[in-house]
């Protein structure tokens, strides 16, 4: 279906590039968070964990993001976004110079920043020594990641969330990102950045 759905905003991407970019962010925001992340929810999680299948085996934090990624249809290996540093994942989604970065900040600072130049959207974040996406929805931050703390794939609102917790943190677009959405589309290899 994804496949399908694909050459549809491929064939509108020859006609009219800005459509199918808008069009194509809005699927790709609905197709993660309603299709393929509930999947997972409940799914184990162990440090060393890669299962391909939802609630099928146990999965890490970086296999629960390159797999979903690699579920809605990106080009990528998942092996080798997995076992990246967040810093390098993020970069596999977007240039270095449009991740937003931050170190020490409080949770509602944090909050603000990221309400200011984000709009409603899922977004990849690295931590200290985590990764997961955040979804931003009205304003509210949420977790979605394989938890070490609780042992299994969830949802959570950031700020209760003790995975959440980092003295560094780098996001990088995803719905909102108009390069990694064409992409997409286009069905461009993403790799992980040399330098």
């Amino acid at each position: 279906m994804i496949k399908a759905d694909r050459t549809y905003f491929k064939n509108l991407y020859l006609t009219n590039r800005e459509k199918a970019i808008d069009s194509a962010s809005k699927y790709i925001y609905s197709k993660l968070l309603n299709d393929i992340i509930p999947h997972w929810y409940g799914t184990e999680w162990d440090f060393n964990g890669h299962t391909n299948i939802p609630n099928n085996g146990e999965i890490a934090c970086g296999y629960f993001v390159s797999t979903t990624l690699k579920h809605l249809g990106f080009n990528l290996n998942r092996y080798k976004m997995a076992q990246q540093a967040g810093l390098l994942e993020a970069r596999m989604l977007q240039p270095k110079s449009e991740l937003k970065m931050y170190s020490n900040e409080s949770f509602k600072s944090l909050k603000e920043k990221l309400n200011t130049i984000y709009a409603n959207g899922i977004y990849f974040v690295g931590l200290d020594n985590h990764v997961g996406y955040v979804l931003i929805k009205d304003r509210e931050l949420y977790f979605l990641h394989s938890s070490y703390y609780d042992d299994k794939v969830m949802i959570e609102l950031a700020e209760q969330s003790p995975c959440f917790d980092s003295n560094f943190y780098v996001f990088a677009e995803i719905s909102t990102n108009r390069k990694l959405i064409a992409s997409w589309i286009l069905n461009e290899r993403l790799n992980v950045p040399s330098n």
